[in-house]
């Protein structure tokens, strides 16, 4: 007999083939967050762990015909839960200066599988997989099923408890980046880094708000503030207290961050004491001169020290072999 499998609950998303939804997906890996037209009542009491963005397969087919398809699949595991952005964020979004997907979450990605049988050949249960066609029907909004998410793991070389299949270690999964993302109408990205944006003054702007919201709240609370930039952002005193504070923004989900291997070392020295300070969702104003900020989405990690298992290299050094001439 089989052993029963814990089930997780998943959000199945297909993403089309245009020009516009390849870009958008794209945009949502290198941001870490993906988005939906409008609110659904199923959605808000949801805590789905995974969530399942597929490609390549047409849904607009008879269920099943599309269990003889295939398709590609990303697997991301979600973080923290659906929320009401409020900032111009995906590329349509900008470009028609209005909110398109306000009911988002931020998603972590854990790896990419290809040709992947959407049938009862394949990772996916029947329910599983006619969400993902659904979706494809319904503006490509996403749908909530009770799914096992281990054969998925299995398939993408994942280690995962059997009892907490959820609790996915970063450091051992593949992951993957907006570069591998190859539909038919890729649109062509230059892939710079999670939550990277390509426009400097919008980077700016972004970064020095999240600071200053940083710098409010420690002086709120009777801090002296600093602002050093290297090797941590900010430095607080009060009376014999310190604190280092490293800020982080963002456009998008509070998902993950990019940290350099200095202020990773920083942080876990014994003797610092560390906050990690995320302002995300921040909406950028490019009208201005120079761009205006707004929004404050905070999440604070105070006496912060990353774990490995929360840690994905994304760059190597590389030592060259020793030669003698």
């Amino acid at each position: 007999m089989m052993p029963c499998m814990k089930s997780s609950t998943f959000v199945m998303v297909h993403v089309g083939q245009s020009t516009e939804a390849q870009r958008n997906l794209v945009h949502g890996i290198e941001t870490l967050s993906w988005g939906f037209p409008e609110e659904k009542p199923e959605y808000r009491d949801a805590h789905p762990q995974f969530a399942l963005l597929a490609t390549g397969a047409s849904p607009r087919v008879q269920l099943e015909n599309w269990l003889q398809d295939t398709a590609t699949l990303y697997l991301f595991q979600v973080r923290g839960g659906f929320y009401e952005g409020r900032s111009w964020h995906w590329p349509d979004e900008e470009a028609e200066r209005r909110l398109k997907y306000p009911q988002r979450f931020g998603i972590e990605p854990l790896a990419r599988l290809e040709n992947i049988p959407l049938g009862p050949k394949g990772p996916l249960t029947e329910a599983g997989s006619d969400a993902i066609r659904r979706s494809g029907t319904d503006r490509g909004m996403g749908k909530l099923v009770q799914m096992p998410a281990q054969r998925l793991l299995e398939l993408a070389g994942i280690p995962f408890d059997p009892d907490e299949p959820e609790d996915v270690p970063l450091d051992k999964s593949p992951g993957f980046t907006a570069e591998q993302v190859e539909g038919k109408k890729k649109p062509q990205r230059r892939r710079r880094g999670a939550g990277y944006i390509s426009d400097p003054k919008k980077r700016k702007a972004i970064e020095l708000h999240a600071e200053n919201h940083a710098v409010a709240h420690y002086e709120k609370d009777g801090w002296t503030v600093e602002r050093l930039g290297k090797p941590y952002d900010l430095r607080c005193t009060r009376g014999t207290e310190e604190l280092h504070v490293e800020v982080k923004g963002t456009t998008g989900a509070a998902t993950s961050v990019e940290l350099t291997i200095n202020e990773v070392l920083h942080a876990r020295d014994k003797d610092n004491t560390v906050d990690l300070y995320v302002v995300s969702d921040i909406k950028v104003d490019t009208r201005t001169d120079p761009y205006t900020a707004s929004g404050n989405k905070v999440t604070l990690f105070t006496d912060w020290e990353p774990a490995e298992e929360d840690l994905r290299p994304r760059k190597y050094e590389y030592r060259l072999p020793y030669t003698t001439s």
